[in-house]
């Protein structure tokens, strides 16, 4: 049945999937109800979105197209090259949606103040001002490059600016190239206006005639490439004896920035013949050629644009502040680690703040009890505290084990660095499998205690990322079950062991027990019939048996909600297959990445956390963790989470049997889940504080609406 499932009209292909979550992510940056600033950061999340869609998934179908033909999706019966198709069919009206949504973002901005401007609209005095910057500042770092008989075509680095023209010197047309330096920044504010700036390409442009003087310009455009970056690490030759796993990630890395090129962008309507040049020399379709005609090819600018602006009309146009609150179950001053040896205690990023964890750790650096710490990294900050106090234990005698993931794609680099940092600290690095990325979020803490070893144990559904935890919705529990502990013990035992087939009683680990366990938790729910309830919030859902379970539980009557933020390849709704099934997504102000799974209701109900999403590759080629909940406590708190998400009818979309997505019907008192959360978040820190509430009735509308009365 499963591999024919989508001949029954209830899954869709997991790439048109994900690029209607991305058309979401715009949704946002068209919203008149968001802020300008940051409408346009999320035209610029929704960019960088698209542009690691096309490195990795474009990428590897590419690959997948060229190896075998004759290959199929499981979800939609497509081929390699048919999906490829639909995908450059799907992506182009995305790039008019950013172009119309950008204009009108850039015309509101400019009406305040924050003005764009282009060569042409530059007063003289202005002219005078980047004529000298590009003398002066541009120029010398410049190095243009033209491509004929004597001078090969060079190799363009992928998501890098180039001026591209096409050039006439005799009757000899030649093509001309301009990388823009990356040493150069992306905008040019003007002296005088600060807040009025010209992007540095654009300047570029317009002095391409002056660079290339010797010939004529006939034609020219930004040019910008994306190359495939889907580098399998399985697909390596990592069979040398004595080879060292950091320099082969080192050797990749490398690789990266030559492969294939899988699109081509450009910023003005140019020739047929032009055209050309770029379809020959990087083997692309007209398909995968994109113009965007109004918003720029780059747009990470967007996230410091509002510091040129004054700070009342800067706050005017962005989010309301917010900074993470003292965790509601844990007292000010309170000490986690000895709170942890009482309780369970669970941490909600990032309404609540990641610091008492951070300081636990930095505790147990300096606790005399303290024997060991064993953590899982799969992603760091740039700069961290925790490495800083992991570091310190280590110098102070603990045993700590680092297992890092070298694999983390695009943070490779940055876990090379920390793990050399670490090692020279004192701490033991394990580099875990060649096969299987260690995805799991878990840290233990051993310590001994009136002769008694004890172990305290967090698990949690993010990375140990403190820039992260600020902007990604997370939970995080820790736990002195000693069940948890043992099997957190062994977990780290047999990850140095290199040994992926261990049993635990608690825990659910992929690769080896945790699909199961899970597609267990279904079959109970289903034998219960329409008594049956399954509760899910996670990221994405491909796995092909987790989907055909999910179908199941539907025809039996079993009630499931999903709150899938991004993939979704199960299409709810259609009769007689998933009728029963309701899937929500939420975009909003925090990325929504907690992953949480609730079977069951009442005295009867089990409730995981998990840093797997329902997806193949976590769910059979990663290391993965579920842990359960058992304390009613933490049951309540995650309930909070899921009601206010359940509830949601501000950022809330309902995935159709279509496959589209549809907003929420408008109701009297619209509830958004991320504020409501964030102002459960304050009012627990208030009462912790002993403050009086902000205004009258704060406290009761929210004691009222979790209460939901």
């Amino acid at each position: 049945m499963t591999q024919k499932i989508w001949e029954q009209g209830c899954t869709q292909n997991r790439e048109l999937s994900w690029l209607q979550f991305n058309a979401r992510v715009l949704a946002e940056a068209e919203d008149e109800n968001v802020p300008l600033l940051e409408r346009f950061k999320f035209l610029a999340i929704f960019t960088s979105n698209l542009d690691e869609f096309f490195m990795i998934r474009v990428g590897s179908l590419c690959d997948m197209a060229a190896v075998d033909k004759e290959h199929t999706d499981s979800k939609s019966g497509l081929t390699a090259k048919e999906q490829l198709h639909l995908i450059y069919k799907a992506v182009e009206p995305l790039y008019a949606r950013r172009d119309a949504a950008f204009s009108d973002v850039d015309s509101k901005l400019s009406a305040i103040g924050l003005r764009r401007l282009t060569m042409d609209s530059l007063a003289p005095d202005e002219q005078k001002y980047i004529k000298r910057y590009f003398k002066d500042i541009i120029a010398p770092v410049l190095s243009p490059q033209i491509v004929d008989s004597h001078h090969p075509f060079p190799h363009l680095e992928g998501k890098v600016l180039h001026i591209a023209a096409l050039l006439s010197h005799k009757k000899t047309e030649r093509l001309g190239l301009l990388p823009v330096p990356a040493s150069l920044p992306p905008v040019v504010f003007l002296p005088e206006t600060p807040s009025r700036y010209i992007l540095t390409e654009d300047i570029l442009l317009a002095y391409a005639d002056h660079v290339f003087e010797m010939y004529d310009v006939l034609e020219k455009t930004v040019l910008c490439v994306t190359r495939n970056a889907d580098i399998q690490v399985d697909d390596e030759t990592f069979g040398v004896e004595g080879g060292d796993f950091r320099k082969k990630m080192e050797k990749l890395l490398r690789q990266r920035r030559r492969m294939a090129v899988v699109r081509v962008e450009i910023n003005r309507p140019i020739s047929n013949h032009f055209k050309e040049h770029f379809r020959s020399r990087f083997e692309v379709s007209d398909a995968q050629i994109f113009l965007s005609r109004t918003a720029p090819l780059k747009l990470g600018y967007a996230f410091s644009l509002g510091e040129h602006l004054p700070e009342k009309k800067r706050a005017f146009l962005s989010d309301a502040p917010f900074t993470p609150q003292q965790p509601a179950m844990l007292s000010i001053g309170q000490s986690l680690l000895k709170a942890a040896l009482q309780r369970d205690i669970l941490l909600s990023y990032p309404y609540e703040s990641m610091e008492p964890f951070l300081q636990m750790i930095r505790e147990a650096a300096n606790d005399p009890a303290v024997l060991a710490i064993r953590i899982t990294i799969y992603r760091l900050a740039s700069k961290t505290k925790l490495v800083e106090y992991l570091c310190a234990a280590a110098e102070n005698g603990k045993d700590v084990t680092a297992l890092i993931e070298l694999r983390a794609r695009f943070d490779e680099q940055n876990n090379i660095d920390w793990s050399e940092r670490m090692e020279e600290a004192g701490c033991k690095i394990i580099y875990g499998f060649e096969d299987y990325k260690v995805h799991s979020k878990i840290c233990l803490i051993t310590r001994r205690e009136r002769g008694a070893v004890r172990h305290i144990t967090q698990v949690g559904t993010g990375n140990y990322n403190e820039k992260t935890a600020k902007q990604y919705t997370d939970v995080s529990l820790i736990t002195a079950d000693e069940r948890i502990g043992q099997d957190a013990g062994a977990f780290f035992n047999n990850m140095a062991l290199g040994n992926l087939s261990g049993r635990y009683s608690r825990l659910f680990v992929a690769p080896t027990s945790l699909k199961n366990n899970i597609l267990a938790l279904m079959d109970e729910q289903i034998a219960k019939g329409k008594d049956g309830y399954i509760l899910l919030k996670f990221n994405s859902l491909t796995d092909i048996d987790v989907i055909a379970k999910l179908r199941e539980a539907s025809c039996a009557g079993v009630t499931v909600e999903m709150i899938v933020r991004g993939i979704c390849c199960l299409l709810p709704g259609v009769p007689g297959h998933t009728e029963n099934i309701t899937v929500t997504s939420i975009v909003g102000r925090f990325l929504e990445h907690s992953r949480i799974y609730v079977f069951g209701r009442g005295d009867e109900e089990k409730m995981y956390i998990s840093s797997a999403d329902l997806m193949t590759r976590n769910t059979e080629r990663r290391v993965e963790i579920a842990c359960p909940i058992d304390d009613p406590a933490v049951r309540t708190r995650l309930h909070d989470i899921l009601y206010a998400m359940q509830h949601d009818t501000v950022k809330a979309r309902v995935l159709q049997p279509d496959g589209t997505y549809c907003k929420k019907p408008a109701v009297q008192d619209p509830i958004c889940a991320q504020d409501l959360l964030m102002q459960q978040a304050i009012e627990n820190a208030r009462k912790q504080a002993a403050q009086p509430a902000p205004h009258p009735g704060f406290l009761e509308k929210i004691r009222k609406w979790f209460s939901g009365s």
